[in-house]
């Protein structure tokens, strides 16, 4: 377990450095900066065509020329893409093996967040229903209307990416953004029922901390340490809001006309009532300096090392200009992000390790928990968020 007394600069592993070397070796820059579009649907994720022509049918859609395919990026609830003649729709249902583990993948919640959250935050596609029948794909799901644009993926290389400059207005729209989720009115269409903000810093630790246990594989001193330092050093909550709880570049959606301007926020599953810090938090725990080791940045699950990309310490200045809140913490909340980030992580590689998923891209998950707790120990020895290593 790290220490917090040392103010060296924490050692990168052995095995972190050799799978560097062997990322190298393999790694292919052939993600793009495009339209987003679906592919061919991956082994064991299939779902019933005439289980879905049947469903639509009933609720009004014309179903002539039903065709389905998969969004292959996400790492939790899988989304497919359904087009018909009239119609291009997308169908959110949870992962195979979610019933494992506990908390989650509640696709009521997400479609009602949707549903309510639209006239106050126009940036959220429009969702036409939601079915518990599981009989028709054996777990709930709802429907939404497709929104078509551009996503900033993991792994876009230098030549493949925005100008410094489109990227550097990118940024700030993401965090313009943000601080409009968190300056929607709670008064207006119930939002005020979707969670309970006294003592939600408490529950948000306390619950990822629980969460990680319950999905651990193997021994990770530095969780240990963090999951105490965390509940050590927790504050009060800072505000009231909604929150996304998932807030990076790839569940934005840019005009296809205009690639600086957010159309679409995606992926609304962990949305809640909550601290827009803690929100934040998480935005932060996705950021990857430039300037942070090589090693540490294999699993980056953000392309925010893109020339243009302001740093985590940035970030933070920009989020207090834009929102008027000053972070007096941003080390403890970007630990949490951190923090919760690996546990995600780890839920989802024991998900893999399990069996209930065939997807490779989940294979070394674990490793991307040990990485993520590196960064977040190395935070707290050096009671900054970035310049880390330095």
């Amino acid at each position: 377990m790290f220490q917090k007394k040392s103010k060296d600069r924490l050692p990168i592993p052995f095995w972190l450095r050799l799978y560097l070397k062997l990322s190298k070796i393999f790694k292919k820059d052939n993600v793009k900066f495009e339209i987003d579009s679906p592919r061919d649907i991956r082994e064991g994720e299939s779902i019933p065509m005439e289980a879905i022509a049947n469903i639509l049918h009933s609720k009004g859609f014309n179903i002539d020329g039903l065709a389905i395919k998969q969004f292959p990026s996400g790492f939790s609830n899988l989304t497919y893409f359904i087009k018909t003649d009239e119609h291009e729709l997308v169908l959110r249902r949870p992962p195979y093996g979610a019933d494992s583990l506990k908390g989650g993948h509640d696709m009521f919640r997400e479609y009602d967040i949707l549903k309510k959250l639209k006239t106050e935050f126009g940036k959220v596609p429009h969702v036409h229903f939601y079915s518990d029948d599981k009989s028709i794909l054996g777990a709930p799901f709802y429907v939404m209307d497709c929104v078509k644009g551009y996503i900033l993926r993991p792994g876009t290389s230098q030549k493949n990416a925005p100008n410094p400059n489109t990227m550097s207005e990118i940024a700030h729209s993401l965090i313009n953004t943000l601080v409009d989720l968190h300056q929607v009115d709670l008064s207006k269409n119930d939002l005020m029922n979707f969670g309970k903000i006294d003592g939600y810093v408490e529950r948000q630790i306390s619950g990822w901390t629980k969460r990680y246990y319950h999905a651990k594989t193997e021994d990770i001193p530095e969780m240990d340490f963090i999951a105490n330092w965390l509940a050590e050093k927790q504050p009060k909550e800072s505000s009231s809001s909604i929150i996304h709880n998932d807030f990076k570049y790839d569940n934005m959606v840019l005009d296809s006309s205009n690639q600086t301007k957010v159309i679409a926020v995606l992926d609304w599953e962990m949305a809640t009532l909550g601290d827009p810090l803690m929100d934040f938090g998480t935005t932060l725990g996705y950021w990857t300096d430039k300037n942070d080791p090589e090693e540490l940045q294999i699993f980056q699950l953000s392309p925010t090392t893109l020339d243009g990309n302001p740093s985590r310490a940035e970030l933070v200045d920009m989020y207090e200009k834009k929102s008027g809140i000053q972070i007096d913490n941003p080390v403890f909340y970007y630990v949490y992000g951190l923090f919760k980030i690996a546990i995600i992580a780890q839920q989802i590689y024991f998900r893999y390790h399990k069996g209930y998923t065939k997807d490779k891209r989940f294979s070394m998950l674990n490793l991307a928990v040990k990485s993520l707790a590196i960064m977040a120990n190395q935070a707290i020895v050096k009671d900054r968020v970035s310049d880390l290593f330095e």
